[in-house]
């Protein structure tokens, strides 16, 4: 029998545009697209400017686009410059292993110039539903994301690096020996820690892009014979899951209904320029705004009720850093009662540090719910100066698949943020392409359109 390596690789080198469903390949042009949106707004940030000053100070064979800049640089840089443009504003899509769009979108548009033959759009949606099952799988192989993140481990770059190789692989036609090979290097690439929940600093933007940067690296030197270990889903010493999930490892979800469940399917979009831990609260205050007529100005206390996990997640209140604000969820519910929502907007310095601020946080009281799970969203409720209060709880947040923002909501997002960067008739033209991705011959024209003159 096939070792579980070996059935993965065979489902990389193997899957073709046919396999997949028609909906999955509506889902994947939307996610491309949010992707792109969130990257374009993500180059325009001073921790990517230095992050490409960096790189070009570098210097390498320049073969790459990197998005909403004029420069081009090597491949490998370019998956690292994009993957951080991706992940900077926390916009990116969610749900995979777990900020996959960032990770291997990056990773296959940088690895076009090295393909010998012109990509058309089919065999690009397959690369990217490719990355993004295998990097869940091995999420879901470490335990799921509360046992691996809880244990201090940020699974978008460690467990990401994967997706991107195999992603890479899939693009780049490499055979089942290389693939497994592949997947291997990518184990060694492994990393990415939650250190940076305690002082806001700048790592969390950084893992996308090493996981993209890794797994295109991963996939050319197999492509070029050098091997990776064979036992890297073993349960012997050294191999991953056996070192960074010991104890909650589930290596059977690797290739459990492998080509029938498709992983992408499960991702969601996020509308709210924050961590995803906190989008069901700002929904279920968003809620309680519109169903009771309630000044801000009247409310006197509003309490969460959330886990621990989520407590020591998203409990932050500082917000000197955005880092630290988009990681708050008592910023995210001023935010969205102060101004109206948590877009990216709501987290400019002049309205993230406002005096009205500190002064509304100051009313937001996070509990530990003891009936909560670690999976479970939290619920708010509004006590009023007159003694009214009311309870709201979603426990779907909106961009899920269960409960996914509308095309005009997604098409809104990405003009908003693309439109910062690229003209109106650019960013319309990029629009335009990508949601007939399955029609375009040469995926080469999202890369110029992504090109900022």
């Amino acid at each position: 029998m096939a070792s579980t390596l070996e059935q993965l690789a065979a489902f990389i080198a193997d899957t073709r545009f046919e396999q997949l469903p028609d909906a999955l390949v509506e889902q994947a042009k939307r996610h491309l697209l949010d992707t792109l949106g969130a990257s374009l707004a993500g180059s325009d940030s001073p921790i990517w400017r230095e992050c490409l000053s960096l790189a070009l100070a570098e210097g390498g064979h320049q073969q790459a686009q990197v998005w909403g800049s004029a420069k081009q640089v090597s491949p490998r840089q370019a998956a690292w410059l994009n993957g951080v443009a991706a992940h900077m504003y926390e916009l990116d899509d969610t749900g995979g292993c777990d900020h996959s769009g960032a990770v291997v979108i990056p990773a296959i548009l940088a690895a076009l110039p090295l393909a010998t033959q012109p990509v058309d759009g089919q065999a690009l949606l397959v690369a990217m539903v490719i990355g993004y099952d295998v990097g869940r799988r091995v999420l879901e192989a470490c335990g799921g994301y509360s046992a691996h993140n809880g244990a201090g481990w940020h699974s978008t770059a460690s467990c990401g690096v994967f997706g991107a190789a195999a992603a890479v692989c899939s693009l780049l036609l490499l055979d089942r020996e290389q693939c497994a090979s592949a997947m291997g290097i990518a184990a060694s690439f492994s990393g990415g820690l939650w250190g940076f929940i305690h002082d806001g600093s700048h790592t969390k933007k950084l893992h996308a892009a090493r996981a993209a940067e890794g797994g295109v690296q991963a996939a050319l030197l197999a492509q070029r014979g050098i091997n990776g270990p064979s036992a890297v889903f073993e349960a012997k010493w050294g191999g991953f899951l056996q070192t960074l999930a010991s104890e909650t490892q589930q290596p059977a979800a690797l290739t459990a209904d492998l080509g029938v469940v498709w992983k992408l399917a499960r991702c969601s979009i996020k509308p709210y320029a924050a961590c995803r831990g906190t989008h069901s609260a700002i929904d279920a205050l968003g809620l309680l705004l519109k169903e009771h007529p309630v000044r801000v100005e009247q409310i006197e206390r509003i309490v969460v009720g959330l886990n621990p996990f989520l407590l020591e997640m998203c409990g932050g209140r500082e917000l000197q850093s955005l880092a630290s604000a988009q990681m708050s969820l008592p910023y995210a519910l001023a935010a969205r009662a102060l101004y109206g929502s948590a877009e990216l907007s709501s987290y400019d310095d002049a309205k993230r540090l406002h005096p009205q601020v500190e002064a509304f946080m100051a009313r937001i009281e996070l509990v530990i719910d003891e009936q909560q799970g670690r999976d479970d969203e939290p619920w708010v409720r509004i006590e009023t100066q007159q003694g009214e209060q009311w309870q709201q709880h979603v426990p779907v947040p909106s961009g899920a698949p269960a409960n996914p923002l509308s095309l005009e909501a997604l098409l809104a997002k990405y003009r908003s943020l693309a439109g910062r960067v690229l003209p109106v008739e650019q960013v319309e033209q990029l629009e335009a392409i990508c949601v007939e991705l399955d029609d375009v011959a040469d995926v080469q024209e999202v890369v110029t359109l992504l090109a900022r003159a």
